[in-house]
């Protein structure tokens, strides 16, 4: 019987390499093919696409939990962990780079503060396919396991399909049993955003300082949403890329005068 190579799969997260998600994203990935994990050695939650430029970075290998495979930390950003593993750490590129499993939503506005899906994006950038996942759940604790089939399905479809150049997948998963869970959709990104305030409070020796609050408001009444999916107990996916250009207003622009 022919040899057939495994795919390399790159996982890495912002949540740090001992979250609970991350250890199960590896556990689903070492079924489908060659892992190699690079994760921040602390958490990185909301670090969007940030960069270490001003500071140092250092890798080590981090043997706690890995058997047949290799995995290290970085002092840096998600981010960095895709540049440092793509440059730096593995002698060829990754056939597929995994990001999560996020503890909490990725879905709508919440995909750009995101270190998880930034480091999907990277990969993007840099020609890998790639996923991120996300659960609902900020709960240490939080029953990754439910939608275990439903990563594994959407894993080994990128694996045969393939994907276009730059898009990435942003994938959210609702807080539900895995017999609630009813399926997956293909949607997209909900207008949904924060209306943020600051608590402003004092601290022992009169200095001011601010937590960052707010809520969640969604507008968008479309049933095509990853908001609406994530209501309704199914799997939302959004393919998502990194090209910010608003090419609907290109035609408007041209008609201004800019003195040319």
């Amino acid at each position: 019987m022919e040899n057939i190579k495994k795919p390399l799969i790159l996982v890495t997260n912002d949540d740090g390499i001992t979250a609970p998600g991350i250890r199960m994203l590896i556990e689903i990935a070492r079924e489908l093919g060659e892992v190699v994990v690079v994760a921040p050695d602390s958490p990185q939650s909301a670090m969007g696409h940030a960069i270490t430029i001003n500071n140092t970075l250092h890798v080590k290998e981090f043997k706690e939990h890995s058997h047949d495979h290799k995995e290290y930390t970085t002092s840096g950003t998600p981010v960095d962990c895709v540049k440092m593993a793509s440059h730096e750490i593995l002698d060829r590129k990754p056939d597929l780079c995994l990001s999560g499993i996020n503890h909490g939503s990725n879905s709508a506005i919440n995909v750009i503060y995101s270190g998880t899906m930034s480091a999907a994006v990277e990969a993007g950038i840099e020609g890998i396919p790639a996923i991120g996942f996300s659960l609902c759940d900020y709960d240490h604790d939080a029953d990754f396991d439910a939608a275990r089939p439903f990563i594994k399905t959407i894993i080994e479809n990128v694996i045969y399909n393939g994907m276009a150049r730059g898009v990435v997948f942003n994938v959210n998963i609702p807080k539900a049993k895995r017999k609630e869970i009813k399926g997956i959709k293909i949607c997209r990104q909900a207008n949904a955003y924060w209306v943020e305030e600051f608590d402003k409070r004092t601290n022992p020796y009169g200095k001011d300082y601010y937590w960052l609050t707010g809520k969640f408001v969604n507008d968008d009444k479309g049933e095509d949403t990853d908001e609406w999916a994530l209501a309704h107990n199914y799997i939302s996916i959004v393919p998502t890329q990194y090209d910010l250009t608003a090419h609907h207003y290109i035609s408007e622009l041209n008609t201004w005068d800019f003195g040319n």
